[in-house]
């Protein structure tokens, strides 16, 4: 018999027995007839019988509800994990529970850049960061920075195991890629909806600090949204926390309450004093991003020049590419591109660029189809080229 059982038959005894058996006590003034000492001993069986088998039945009734319970139980937590968040923690989930559910889905990312150094010789950078599994047959998203120019990526998983990935698709604008490996039966999060999140909310962060530390669980709060922040020149607005992020925790994961993932971790501020101030990509910003890399390996629907631009902002550079002026060039133009290769691009319709980033603004303003005046500096002298805008692919 159970431990429920044994609780149950110690309880203060309330059933009829006692009753009963104090109805059957006899007279011992009156003589019975012979008869009834036999008539008693099979009136005390039968109840005795009856009452085990209540003791019996109630003790199997109460393991079938315990049963019932751990079924409920199971189907619950299966809800719990799909379940949409509403900036309230009603799943009673607690932060080992999180860290538990979420764990599996974050992975390691270490990198290798080929770089020149100011004697123009070539250097292997390393790098690190943080990934998080979208999908079982190993699609991870991370930040662009995180593997922007490697010419290595490994993926590091929970369990240990390592995999060579390969780039499908960045997009610099949103400071997001998606790599894949080649292995199935993966673990991925589970989306939730950044735009439920409120100042207060519990905030998780999971990733790969300093490079070596990977699976390291912080928490904090939601502590501001909608805060625009730029970086490298572009401008993105972006989820604020307090929960502790540094170097190797970019492209790992901000998980609220209920485990789901809602945030992309992709900048910290720092200086003297500056502490508790990490910046997330917002999960409803990142989904469609997302999913355009894996579709289209970019982001459609973006206008652009039909080039490719370098920036280059330091003198090594400018002698790694045998120019004698800093600023934005042509890298390579693509099928009907109006400009050409080692163009420096100097204005668009009357406004002074100096990065890609500048381009980029400038451009997010007209639709494909559209044509803008562009003045670069080609061979020595400038021109103004009228350049038709057209859908980034690349």
């Amino acid at each position: 018999m159970s431990d429920e059982s044994n609780q149950y038959s110690d309880k203060p005894d309330k059933t009829p027995r006692s009753t009963a058996l104090m109805v059957i006590i006899p007279t011992p003034k009156r003589k019975l007839p012979k008869i009834l000492p036999v008539l008693l001993v099979v009136v005390v069986l039968s109840l005795l019988s009856g009452i085990a088998g209540g003791l019996i039945g109630s003790a199997i009734a109460r393991k079938q509800v315990s049963v019932f319970n751990t079924s409920e139980t199971e189907a619950t937590y299966q809800s719990i994990i799909s379940a949409s968040n509403t900036g309230e923690n009603q799943t009673g989930l607690s932060l080992p529970d999180i860290a538990e559910i979420a764990k599996d889905s974050v992975v390691e990312i270490s990198t290798e850049t080929v770089s020149n150094s100011s004697r123009m010789r070539q250097l292997v950078v390393q790098g690190a960061g943080s990934g998080v599994v979208i999908t079982s047959d190993g699609y991870i998203v991370t930040n662009n920075h995180v593997i922007d120019g490697a010419t290595n990526i490994n993926v590091r998983l929970a369990s240990g195991e390592t995999f060579e990935a390969a780039l499908i698709g960045k997009d610099s604008q949103t400071d997001l890629a998606v790599i894949k490996i080649e292995a199935a039966n993966l673990t991925p999060v589970v989306y939730g909806n950044s735009s439920e999140l409120k100042v207060g909310d519990l905030a998780v962060v999971i990733g790969n600090p300093l490079g070596e530390l990977g699976g390291t669980v912080t928490d904090g709060i939601v502590s501001a949204l909608d805060r625009e922040i730029t970086i490298d020149g572009e401008t993105m607005t972006l989820l604020q926390t307090n929960a502790a992020i540094n170097p190797g925790n970019s492209g790992g994961g901000l998980f609220n309450a209920d485990a789901e993932l809602v945030g992309i971790v992709n900048a910290k501020t720092s200086g003297t004093g500056i502490e508790g101030l990490g910046f997330v990509i917002p999960i409803d910003t990142a989904k469609p991003v997302i999913a355009s890399l894996i579709k289209n390996g970019y982001v459609s629907g973006r206008p652009g020049l039909g080039v490719e631009l370098v920036d280059i902002t330091d003198v090594s550079t400018a002698m790694y590419y045998r120019v004698s002026q800093l600023g934005v060039y042509v890298a390579q133009s693509h099928g009907d591109s109006e400009l050409n290769g080692g163009d420096l691009i100097l204005k668009i319709d009357e406004e002074t660029v100096s990065s890609s980033a500048d381009i980029r603004n400038i451009l997010s303003q007209y639709n494909i189809g559209d044509q803008v005046t562009v003045q670069v500096k080609r061979g020595g002298t400038q021109q103004n080229i009228t350049v038709t805008i057209k859908e980034v692919s690349r």
